[in-house]
This record gives C-alpha cells, structure tokens and sequence, in this order.
C-alpha cells in the first residue's frame, strides 16, 4: 500500500471545534448563507492528491432547472408520506427499518436547508428527529426495529444526529450522539468492521461504511473518537479490496464470504475510505477507476447496474467518492447520475421507486441530487488541493 496513512491519523487526531452557525437562517426559513465544516480541507496534506487533482467548487451546471424540479417535487411527496409518529416507511413493501429510512428522509430535507423548525421542511425535520431520539436505547442502540439488522439504522441514525448536532448544538442530541458512538466503538470486531447486530462478532464493508459515516459525522461535530477504531476499520476496509479495484462484501480474511467485486460494494469501500481519511493513494485510485465504468450513459457497466436491487444504496455511495474524488471524477459522474434520476422520477406525484420502499427510494434519490448543494457539512468536504 502507497497511501500515507498518518495522514488519516492526523485526521482522525485534531478535534474539530462544533459547527455552530452553520446554518444562517431567516426568520422565514430561508436560507441566508453556508459555512462548510473546515475538517477535509484544512486536515489533508498539502501536497497535489492522485486523485482528487481539481478543488470541488459550486459551479452553476450542477443544478440545473429539471434537477431542481425534480427536488421539489420529491420533497413535497416525502413530506406527504412521513406517519403520525413522525417516522418514514412503507412495511407492505419489504424493508422496513424505520431508523434507517426515517434517518435518510431528513438528511433529504437538511439537504435543502432545513433544520428542526426551521424551513419550509422544519415540522418534518423535528418529528422525524423526534422519532430517532425516542428510538434511542440505554445501551446506545438506535433502533425502533431490532430485528431489520440493527445496526444499519444505526449507522444511518448516527449520522443525522451527528449533522443535527453540529448545526444546532442540542444538548439531547448530544447525549443520544455521544452514547450512540460508544456503541459502534465497542462493538467493532476483531478485523475492524461491523455487521447487522451490535456484538463483536463478524463485518461485512456494507454496515462497516454505515459506522464510518456516523463516526465521522460525530466527530467533526466535536465527539470524541477512539483513532484506534478509526485505524482497525481502514485495515479492515482495505482488507475488501480485490486486485481488479473493487470491493468485496468481505474480508478477503474471512474465507468464503469474500465474493469478487460489485458495485454497490466497492461504492461503499471507496467512500469508506475517504470519511475514514484517506484521501490519496493507489487504493482510492483503483477503487475509483472501478466505478468509473458505472457512470450513467457513459460506463460500460451502468446499464446493468440500472435494473440492479441495490441501485439506489450503490449510487449513494458512488456519488459521494466521486464528490469526495473531485476533478473530472465528478464532473463526468454527477451529470450522469443527476440525468439518470431525473428520468426515474415518478412525473405523477414526484416519488422514485425501486429496491426496498418508496420512501427510501426517494430519500436516497433526493440526496443523490442535492449533493452539489454542499449543505451537510459531512457531504461537504474536501481533499487535497481544495
């Protein structure tokens, strides 16, 4: 391996001061100006990155008049959708993790801008914060469904709590935040990852990406963070990869459950990297050109991965490493996806469907999109030569 590890130990070292203010907000919920989280940019060498070789910058082809469109329209189904107890999920569908989706959902109304109370989205916000805090257990777990695997809501939850944290500086938030990281650190498993229940016990990358997240959205909103954690998961992450650049779900240490590469998968790999650390490097820039063949109306593997289960989860992924990548990974990916999406779009009523409920289809739809409004501060950040 070629990549400069201490720099993700320096990352993961500095404690990064609470992102209040992030948000200036009117009086009448619009919004009156950002501040990106200083952590990617101002932690990362100095040095020009292999892979991330132009700064991201806000540039007025990303959102387009269709894109916003779009936003809008699925911003107004999902608000239609939201239950009486403030979560999001359609059980009659298949999955229903309500942790994780109603996690998802909000992310996609803080993507536009909106904060507990605050926005054109703000009821739905605070309810669906609600929800995730009265789902908060002792222990630390965040679940309102413990027998969906767990700790993929719990990754999802983490993260929300840690964007909602830094951006209101709620002390119940904080507490529910705080127990929720102790929970992850203690449940990592000998190899560095995380699987479906909160023990120690075996890892797939797919839950391990969901903890890296949460880890990292925590921290830069000020929790503390055991670096040790953050040292075993890299190894554990770059334990996944195969020598074509991909990912398996596995480690390849953990005999037949390895698997060849997949695209979903190696999306996860390759973000896991990055909000581990590691932003440079001979890992990041094989996993990168991997899914490089996955961009829509242009890849050689885009059409396939269309009419794929995991289409939405993939693409999550995939944007962000591309985001996170900058440069022309981005400019040539973001284009791709946002017209993909765009065409998916239910023109009816505003929602997208596929993988495992309407709700998460479109959550995960309407994040893909927002990204270039570099709202969340963990979406937000920057490799080397920002």
């Amino acid at each position: 391996m070629d990549v400069k590890s201490d720099s993700a130990c320096k990352s993961w070292r500095r404690p990064s001061p609470r992102r209040l203010g992030t948000f200036a907000v009117l009086a009448g919920g619009m919004l009156l100006s950002v501040h990106l989280s200083p952590g990617f940019a101002q932690e990362t060498p100095n040095s020009a990155s292999a892979v991330a070789a132009e700064p991201n910058k806000v540039r007025g082809d990303e959102i387009t008049p269709a894109q916003q469109h779009a936003v809008d329209a699925g911003l107004v189904w999902l608000s239609k959708h939201q239950a009486a107890d403030g979560s999001f999920s359609n059980a009659t569908q298949g999955y229903a993790n309500r942790s994780a989706i109603t996690s998802l959902a909000t992310i996609a109304f803080m993507q536009s801008g909106n904060l507990p109370n605050r926005g054109k989205y703000g009821r739905e916000v605070a309810r669906a914060l609600r929800f995730v805090l009265n789902s908060c257990q002792e222990s630390g777990l965040i679940s309102a469904d413990p027998g969906q695997g767990p700790m993929y809501g719990h990754g999802f939850a983490t993260l929300m709590l840690g964007e909602t944290y830094g951006m209101t500086g709620d002390e119940e938030v904080k507490d529910r935040l705080e127990r929720a990281v102790r929970l992850i650190e203690k449940t990592q498993n000998p190899e560095g990852g995380w699987r479906y229940q909160p023990v120690p016990y075996d890892a797939d990358i797919s839950v391990t990406i969901c903890q890296i997240m949460g880890l990292r959205a925590a921290r830069d909103a000020g929790i503390k963070v055991d670096k040790k954690v953050i040292d075993q998961a890299i190894h554990y992450v770059r334990s996944c990869q195969n020598p074509d650049g991909g990912f398996s779900y596995m480690s390849m240490t953990q005999g037949g459950g390895a698997g060849g590469s997949g695209f979903a998968r190696s999306a996860a790999g390759v973000a896991a990297l990055y909000y581990a650390g590691i932003f440079e490097g001979n890992d990041l820039a094989r996993g990168l050109d991997y899914l490089k063949q996955f961009t829509p109306g242009h890849g050689a593997g885009a059409q396939n991965q269309n009419e794929q289960q995991h289409y939405y989860y993939g693409y999550y992924y995939a944007t962000q490493a591309m985001f996170l990548a900058g440069g022309k990974y981005w400019q040539s990916f973001y284009p791709g996806i946002r017209d993909e999406l765009i065409s998916r779009q239910n023109r009816e009523d505003g929602h997208w469907e596929g993988d495992f409920n309407d709700e998460y289809a479109t959550s995960m739809a309407l994040i893909i999109l927002q990204m270039p409004n570099r709202y969340m501060p963990v979406y937000a950040g920057k490799g080397p030569g920002s």
